[in-house]
């Protein structure tokens, strides 16, 4: 499994012979990409409709798009996206490869979701903007650091150390200036709980392979 981060909440997701983009919002400071940069994903799937995580959405319209069905439904009529899987709080989906799980997360603009995401490989799981217990045990988390309108960094690295994964990426900072911080204050945090975890701040557009 390649993690590859593009700043913000964006993250390209390669499993087997699919790949998974999620959030697509371009227009932040980690990356020197456009999203005609990329090649189509197979998917996108979609935490939430906030505009910094649905963005790009119509940059992708020959992918097909994951999330709930509201969001689904406003951007197949808003953004063009007309080949949609909209599904649920609790449901898994099979997207070629992944199988994909929603999970609840509360934050606003209606009801907020974690993904995770596996296939015969490490589990993987995307908390967007909150945190959420998982119903899989996954190998790695990516957890929003910047506070104000997610989890900082303290309270990140206890919502590593609960999932108890291997891995741990920051995302959701120095996108904006409410958002700003010193991100090495989340490696510091997770080494202070006893996680087991190891913490990964990558460089924008800089691929992890777990």
């Amino acid at each position: 499994m390649d993690l590859t981060w593009h700043g913000h909440s964006t993250w390209h997701v390669s499993l087997g012979g699919t790949d998974l983009l999620i959030d697509p919002f371009f227009d932040n400071p980690h990356t020197d990409l456009e999203p005609s940069d990329l090649e189509t994903p197979d998917y996108v799937l979609l935490t939430h409709g906030h505009a910094d995580h649905i963005a790009d959405v119509d940059a992708f319209t020959d992918a097909t798009v994951a999330g709930t069905p509201e969001l689904t439904g406003y951007v197949a009529d808003e953004m063009g996206a007309d080949d949609t899987v909209g599904f649920n709080l609790g449901g898994t989906v099979e997207l070629g490869d992944a199988f994909v799980s929603m999970h609840r997360a509360d934050h606003t603009n209606g009801i907020e979701t974690g993904y995770e995401y596996e296939g015969g490989m490490p589990a993987g799981y995307v908390v967007s903007d909150t945190v959420v217990g998982p119903f899989l045990e996954p190998d790695a988390v990516a957890v929003p650091v910047g506070d104000h309108f997610t989890m900082g960094p303290m309270q990140a690295a206890v919502a590593v150390d609960w999932l108890d994964v291997d891995h741990a990426f920051p995302m959701h900072y120095d996108t904006f200036p409410p958002i700003e911080i010193d991100v090495d204050r989340f490696v510091d945090e997770v080494a202070a709980t006893g996680s087991d975890a190891e913490a990964h701040v990558l460089d924008g557009d800089e691929t992890f392979t777990l």
